[in-house]
């Protein structure tokens, strides 16, 4: 596997490479970077456009994630706080690997981000798509001194980092879809998913998932359940992917050492301003339960609230979707 992602790295540049120069660059014997071009397009869906007398080149250029870049582009005190960057090119999940590794202190982090997942998981059990360097896929740990509980409210806070700074390259019309989902136009464009484990009275190990389309070929739409978008398509093509993962980093540990000291508190505000379904009729499905009512909006501690045929209720966790009307 490395190998393969060493041929992946070498042709990111999108220019032509000859299979005697990929040979003399990676060791191998030119059937050996045949061997391993054939393996590259089928297991990553990069598509390889081959010259005779030209060489190979990928169709389309690849910006690969760099440790070195990430930390350069982080403030100091940011940094300091990151016991480790992980930047792999494949892994089963980034959010599974974060768990394995030696837990951070108290009130520090850490991160992984991979160019490829082959099991990675969103909410309810579904998986994530993460193809060839098309997205991001990023893991946040942060250890709090809270007990569970009081983490409740911790994906809302993370869906307002997101859609900040989003809106900080210039995307608009993005909305965020309680808990933790991030939509433009219906279309679904980033997912989170939060991971706690402790001791109900503290300290708490947290582990947030998010992952991002950026731009997302169109042969995987298949594999996807629901419908999606990428930033690309939302007008956004040429965003930085090291640029916008230490941005997100950054935010990450500034929500973590805000929610670690006065809660949600001030996120709630800022989480109204992508809210796109307050006073909308609503579904809600927790469990074996479906709820319609009216969407009321999310309460102090992060909980959806909705107007029942009169009557308020608090849900903590479901699936949202807009009602049709018949």
């Amino acid at each position: 596997m490395e190998a393969m992602h060493r041929l992946a790295r070498s042709l990111a540049d999108g220019r032509f490479h000859s299979g005697e120069g990929l040979a003399a660059e990676l060791g191998v014997t030119r059937a050996a970077v045949w061997k391993q071009l054939k393996r590259l397009t089928e297991r990553t869906g990069l598509r390889v456009h081959a010259v005779r007398g030209r060489g190979y080149r990928l169709a389309e250029a690849l910006e690969l994630l760099d440790e070195q870049r990430l930390r350069a582009a982080l403030p100091g005190d940011v940094a300091a706080q990151l016991e480790r960057i992980a930047v792999l090119s494949s892994v089963d999940s980034t959010n599974s690997f974060l768990v394995r590794q030696p837990h951070p202190g108290i009130g520090r982090g850490a991160a992984c981000l991979a160019e490829h997942q082959t099991a990675g998981r969103g909410r309810r059990g579904r998986g994530w798509v993460t193809p060839y360097g098309a997205g991001l896929a990023l893991s946040f740990a942060w250890r709090f001194e809270l007990p569970l509980a009081a983490l409740s409210g911790l994906s809302l806070a993370v869906g307002v980092v997101l859609a900040e700074a989003l809106q900080q390259l210039g995307l608009n019309g993005h909305q965020l879809k309680w808990p933790n989902d991030l939509h433009v136009d219906g279309r679904k464009l980033a997912g989170i998913l939060v991971e706690a484990y402790g001791e109900s009275h503290g300290p708490t190990l947290v582990v947030v998932g998010l992952g991002l389309n950026l731009r997302l070929p169109q042969e995987h739409a298949a594999t996807i359940d629901q419908p999606w978008t990428d930033l690309a398509s939302a007008g956004l093509p040429g965003v930085s992917r090291n640029t916008l993962a230490a941005d997100l980093l950054h935010r990450l540990v500034v929500a973590c050492n805000g929610y670690a000291n006065v809660g949600l508190g001030d996120f709630l505000r800022r989480w109204e301003a992508f809210d796109g379904y307050r006073g909308r009729e609503v579904q809600l499905t927790s469990g074996n339960r479906v709820v319609r009512g009216r969407y009321l909006g999310i309460d102090d501690t992060g909980a959806l609230r909705l107007d029942v045929a009169g009557r308020q209720e608090l849900f903590h966790a479901g699936e949202v979707s807009l009602r049709v009307s018949n």
